[in-house]
């Protein structure tokens, strides 16, 4: 009785098998001949059509000129208020412009971000996110002078 149920499962699997698309043993051919090569299997390259693909270093994904730096260099006007403090991460380097999403905001508005480690400011767009922290975009966390691997504490402005 057990020869008979091995059969019928090894029967079984072989119809499952059989079902299965050429596709799905090509994965297991690739596989092999990755690992006897000695490298493991990599995807195929995805198209990339942000125009940064040969971009390695802040300044090649900093795309905002001097002119612009110059501009958002924020200092303290009148009618603004604070919004708060919050922990800020670098957001979406491929992003171009000075903007914060925070979920300090509700709507988008103009705004500043103050970073008191060194006194510096920016002028940025608020954005609202969902959730805690806050992501900053590269050119606006370079003219803070904000470490880009660190997770600075920086006070939000509104105006």
């Amino acid at each position: 009785m057990k020869q008979y149920q091995n059969f019928v499962c090894v029967l079984s699997l072989g119809f499952g098998l059989s079902g299965c698309g050429q596709e799905f043993f090509e994965i297991f051919r690739e596989d092999s001949s990755a690992s006897e090569a000695g490298s493991a299997p990599r995807p195929a390259p995805r198209p990339d059509d942000t125009g940064f693909e040969d971009a390695r270093t802040p300044e090649d994904f900093d795309t905002t000129t001097a002119a612009e730096r110059q501009a958002a260099a924020g200092s303290a006007s009148q009618g603004e208020r604070v919004l708060g403090s919050t922990v800020v991460s670098l957001g979406d380097p491929t992003e171009a412009g000075f903007w914060l999403k925070t979920p300090l905001v509700n709507t988008a508005r103009a705004g500043r971000v103050y970073y008191g480690a060194n006194g510096r400011s920016v002028n940025v767009d608020l954005l609202p996110i969902d959730g805690a922290g806050s992501r900053i975009s590269l050119a606006a966390m370079r003219l803070l002078d904000a470490p880009l691997a660190s997770l600075p504490e920086v006070t939000v402005y509104a105006r």
